[in-house]
């Protein structure tokens, strides 16, 4: 819902109320350097952040159909999908400014093997994927993360994978049970500066 007088606007509203700022930067890895266009209201614009950048690092190889649940201005997907060019990444946002600029910076950097969904969590998004990766909005409430790992289990397609990355002490430990609960099985790939790449593997 879009921020209104009094309210506080967050990146995970569907129209931050916010004045634009947009400004560039740029993201190194894989031997290249990326540039994206970032601006208020979006989440991390001042640089790609460390959580998403670990899991950029974590990931393993990817093929198929990938879903970048909550992308912002794009930067893991963009970066994923110029990794992976058997790939077919979706980025899926509620925030229209962030898909704007992942629209753009997808053109930007060359990222043809992408696909922009609007989408509030799961709610406009068709067919399964064979992975699913997310930095989710930890500061929209546990509820709604929780909802978000519940719901991944009903589009990961049989052998799929869900890559998360995750705080320690936003909660990294109870949102690793849930991730159990749901799937029956879950790993932790890498932990560095407090944050932690949870994988799930569908049944």
């Amino acid at each position: 819902m879009p921020g209104g007088e009094g309210v506080a606007s967050h990146y995970y509203d569907k129209n931050p109320d916010v004045k634009p700022g947009r400004r560039k930067i740029v993201y190194a890895h894989g031997g290249r350097e990326f540039e994206f266009t970032t601006d208020s209201g979006v989440f991390s614009r001042a640089r790609v952040d460390y959580g998403s950048s670990l899991l950029i690092k974590t990931v393993p190889p990817l093929s198929g159909r990938v879903l970048d649940l909550g992308c912002g201005y794009g930067p893991i997907g963009i970066v994923l999908a110029a990794l992976n060019a058997e790939a077919k990444i979706v980025l899926s946002d509620v925030n229209r400014r962030a898909l704007e600029l992942a629209a753009e910076n997808a053109r930007l950097n060359g990222a043809g093997n992408v696909e922009i969904v609007e989408s509030d969590g799961f709610s406009h998004l068709e067919g399964r994927f064979a992975a699913i990766v997310s930095n989710p909005p930890i500061r929209a409430g546990k509820e709604v993360v929780v909802g978000l790992i519940r719901d991944s289990a009903h589009y990961l397609e049989p052998g799929g994978a869900l890559y998360v990355v995750v705080q320690k002490k936003q909660g990294g430990a109870s949102l690793k049970k849930v991730m159990e609960q749901v799937y029956g099985n879950c790993q932790t790939m890498a932990r560095s500066g407090g944050f932690h790449i949870l994988k799930s593997m569908a049944r």
